[in-house]
């Protein structure tokens, strides 16, 4: 895409009523960071005996971290040496004959009652959905672990009856895999999967073994008719009582418009239900349809897609490179900090299907919807916020509703002293609670958090708000121009 220079006076006017000042756009020092980056595909987060936390995704990758910013890599690739699951082309024979591939897909890795590692790989053929979903167990997070066998298959044939029993029907039937287990507030164990195909469906597990309680696919939560719909991951937050469902709509490429989206329910397996008020249960494809975007994007509360905050003439970072396709995430929830995560993959423009890990701080609004920082994290924490430190010219983004390969790019805005808004866009603002923020633009009401971060780009401090509209279940961001002397770091 062009690369736009905007002239801030020209364009705003930033002394405005309201605008004491103009802004300070670059640092007096640039700040930086260093960064270790992976490129695990569909990471996968679990905490391990070391106190690292440990990403496990496609392709067997696997990587390690301490601090949730560098990275080093545990294993990379399919091969019999690798230190995860070795032999691995002889433990895992069964499965890749079925799948007709020895590529692994998204697997999640859980803790059973006894301290077990428990890793849910699974395989596919790509191209449809002969998949199977398996068990392997290990004593440490990293390994070595050793198969346990296939728990589900998909994609058979007229010959072989079904997991239910039944003739397998690609529109109806789950591909059996991107599991995620979670366990419930009365500590049962779930299990979550599905891609496409027949949608999303959930399976109550045994939390001393790891296997199924019954046979069977399990209940659906939602999807059908193949819609482009897949990457389920599920976390309960005490403080609002819901299961938060998180999934990946659109395709994984960097022109596939991947995006992260979310519904919520009071119970573990559902009915899980949009901002909007869907219940997610009719969110499927036309009959005798397939991918069919069109339906799909009406449903589910969008977090973010693709994205550019818009370099502006006098800041650093003029070349800079908008995400394409985030998505594919996990969660975490750091209990002796009290902060919640979010962890997903990213591809960039210009970059083709290059891919990186990226780790973002998440909060819940005053609603009880999650809501994700703009920028990665780099050890900022949560502060109270003075309202005089609010105003001032910001990057607006409205990751809108769409599933588009196209990365949206932000306008600029004015947050006035006087608690209205002005620029491209038009509306007002308030300061709720010591780090809250309410904006209405056109009608819309999006409830948010403000933080202080670090501009990846900008190569500066900048104060940034994170908001949703539960009723039209869109996200925005906004990313101050003016340069701050620091942030709270924990």
């Amino acid at each position: 895409m062009k690369q736009i220079a905007i002239s801030v006076l020209s364009a705003l006017g930033l002394l405005l009523s309201g605008c004491a000042e103009q802004p300070s756009l670059t640092a007096q020092t640039p700040v930086k960071f260093s960064f270790q980056e992976v490129s695990v595909h569909d990471p996968a987060v679990v905490m391990g005996e070391d106190g690292s936390y440990y990403i496990f995704g496609s392709h067997l990758a696997v990587a390690k971290t301490q601090d949730l910013m560098n990275w080093t890599y545990v294993n990379q690739g399919v091969k019999n040496d690798n230190p995860v699951i070795p032999q691995v082309y002889h433990q895992m024979e069964d499965a890749f004959q079925w799948a007709h591939s020895n590529t692994f897909w998204a697997p999640d890795v859980t803790r059973l009652n006894d301290g077990t590692y428990a890793m849910y790989y699974c395989n596919c053929e790509g191209s449809s959905p002969l998949g199977c979903l398996g068990l392997a167990t290990a004593q440490s997070a990293a390994g070595p672990y050793v198969n346990q066998g296939i728990l589900l298959r998909s994609g058979m044939g007229a010959d072989m009856p079904d997991e239910d029993g039944d003739l397998y029907q690609a529109a109806q039937d789950p591909n059996a895999v991107d599991p995620v287990l979670f366990r419930d507030t009365r500590d049962r164990l779930w299990m979550i999967y599905g891609s496409y195909s027949g949608g999303i469906f959930i399976k109550q597990m045994d939390p001393a073994t790891g296997l199924p309680l019954e046979p069977g696919y399990g209940k659906k939560l939602l999807g059908g008719n193949h819609l482009r719909i897949e990457a389920p991951y599920v976390l309960y937050n005490p403080d609002t009582g819901y299961y938060y469902l998180f999934l990946s709509f659109g395709g994984l490429d960097s022109d596939g418009g991947y995006n992260i989206r979310v519904c919520r329910s009071e119970h573990p397996d559902g009915p899980y239900i949009d901002s909007m008020g869907n219940e997610m249960t009719r969110c499927k494809g036309p009959s005798g349809t397939s991918f069919s975007d069109v339906t799909a994007q009406r449903f589910g509360t969008k977090l973010m897609g693709g994205y550019r905050f818009q370099w502006v003439e006098g800041e650093a970072g003029a070349d800079r490179k908008g995400y394409l396709s985030p998505g594919h995430n996990s969660c975490l929830y750091q209990q002796e900090t009290g902060k919640y995560f979010i962890l997903y993959h990213t591809r960039f423009e210009g970059t083709g299907e290059e891919h990186q890990v990226r780790v973002h701080q998440m909060f819940f609004n005053r609603e009880g919807w999650p809501v994700i920082a703009p920028y990665r994290y780099v050890g900022e924490t949560l502060a109270p916020c003075a309202r005089a430190e609010i105003p001032g010219v910001y990057k607006w983004l409205d990751h809108g509703r769409e599933i588009s390969p196209e990365a949206r790019l932000s306008q600029l805005v004015t947050l006035k002293q006087d608690g209205t808004i002005s620029g491209d866009l038009s509306g007002s603002w308030q300061h709720t609670g010591e780090s809250g923020i309410t904006l209405e633009v056109d009608g819309k009401v999006y409830e948010g958090v403000l933080l202080k971060q670090w501009d990846e780009d900008g190569l500066k401090y900048v104060m940034t708000f994170t908001a949703l509209c539960a009723e039209t279940g869109v996200s925005i961001w906004g990313s101050g121009l003016n340069a701050l002397e620091a942030i709270n770091l924990s």
